[in-house]
């Protein structure tokens, strides 16, 4: 697994999460396949998707979110050379997330940093696959874990979608 540093600052110029919204604090290891970072930014009680004095665990779907992005970014990185300043890429959706397992009510009663792992399953030019899952760094305690589909660039879509109807047309 590659180890080179890749830290919130790389992260932040690397996809489109900024400032308090980029989750996550570093990317402990990657590959090909897989990803593994951690972030502590679930105890921060400035949490920007707090709600209500709490953070959700269904806000860790965010985190792998930001995961797969990160991912993403260091395969395109890797495979074109990082040898300057890139421009950032723009923003890709979560088109699905399933079989998602909730294994505890709230992220911010976790009193350690989260370890968010993430695993390319599928990739098509504009359409990847991963799996994932949240747990506690040192305790490998559960949090949730589930499958997310991801379009990296709608426009794609949106001519795909734009072809297909002019074909039923006529």
């Amino acid at each position: 697994m590659n180890m080179a540093c890749i830290d919130r600052a790389w992260m932040m110029a690397h996809i489109p999460h900024q400032g308090d919204m980029c989750l996550l604090d570093h990317v402990e290891s990657w590959d090909a396949q897989c990803m593994t970072a951690i972030a502590t930014s679930h105890l921060d009680v400035d949490h920007p998707l707090r709600a209500h004095d709490r953070l959700g665990a269904a806000n860790g779907i965010e985190y792998a979110a930001q995961a797969m992005a990160v991912h993403t970014a260091l395969l395109a990185t890797s495979q074109m050379g990082d040898t300057g300043p890139t421009e950032r890429p723009k923003a890709g959706f979560l088109a699905s997330v399933r079989n998602t397992n909730l294994h505890v009510a709230r992220l911010d009663d976790l009193n350690e940093p989260m370890q968010v792992e993430v695993t390319l399953t599928h990739s098509e030019p504009n359409c990847i696959l991963y799996a994932f899952t949240l747990r506690g760094q040192h305790t490998q305690t559960r949090l949730l874990d589930g499958r997310a589909t991801v379009i990296l660039d709608a426009s794609l879509v949106e001519q795909k979608h734009s072809d297909n109807l002019k074909g039923n047309a006529s």
